[in-house]
């Protein structure tokens, strides 16, 4: 029984803390002045539970609830710094040129996570240099806006009986993943279309994104090296 216990608070302890992974543009000192105008989109939250047989089975409470969470907590810390705060819920703006741009948006913050953190690297981009084009500066307009903040959060979380398979499986010497959460944010310039910042957090134990106290320690992490 004692090893049992071991072996599952090991499991546990596997991603014992938030994990985070920046990028900023290759110009140095990009800061957004005191009482820049900031857009938040809501961030879009799809979360899931891993089965025993090891199928993601897509989970709507969760997602929800982790996006009304991870939207309050990044309007409450957005919100205690010097910047002028618009929140813009994006299934609202989803036809027309915003709807075509945040589309843009998704597709190009793929292409990040493909090639800036992923092991493809594109032979002809040195460091950090993506944009949407000049034409975000629609964003700027409609919404009086220098810049916005883009969240997007996935992931799973095991079940029990993934959790009794995992410590099965551990005691002949075989590992079997317990599901991983990760949320991602961008910084656009909206007079250049330049994305200035990204970062990537992958969630610890603590930072369970589907409660309130875990989406704060989450959304901290997330913003700790924002240049907001």
């Amino acid at each position: 029984m004692r090893r049992l216990f071991a072996v599952a608070t090991a499991c546990l302890l596997l991603a014992a803390c938030t994990t985070t992974n920046t990028k900023l543009a290759t110009e140095a000192g990009i800061k957004p002045p005191p009482g820049a105008r900031v857009l938040l989109l809501q961030p879009d939250v799809q979360l899931g539970m891993l089965t025993a047989g090891g199928v993601t089975e897509p989970r709507a409470d969760w997602s929800q609830a982790a996006q009304s969470n991870l939207a309050a907590q990044l309007e409450a810390q957005l919100g205690a710094r010097s910047h002028t705060l618009k929140v813009l819920d994006p299934e609202v703006a989803m036809d027309g040129r915003q709807g075509q741009l945040l589309r843009l948006h998704e597709a190009v913050g793929q292409s990040i996570l493909n090639f800036s953190y992923g092991p493809q690297k594109l032979p002809t981009k040195r460091g950090f240099d993506w944009t949407l084009g000049d034409g975000v500066q629609t964003l700027a307009v409609e919404h009086e806006a220098d810049y916005a903040l883009f969240v997007r959060g996935q992931g799973t979380y095991a079940s029990s009986g993934r959790m009794a398979t995992a410590v099965g499986m551990s005691l002949l010497g075989v590992s079997v993943p317990l599901g991983q959460q990760q949320i991602f944010a961008s910084l656009v310039d909206l007079r250049t279309g330049k994305i200035v910042w990204f970062n990537v957090a992958v969630a610890g134990p603590q930072a369970d994104m589907r409660e309130p106290p875990g989406a704060e320690s989450l959304t901290t992490s997330l913003l700790a090296n924002a240049p907001l």
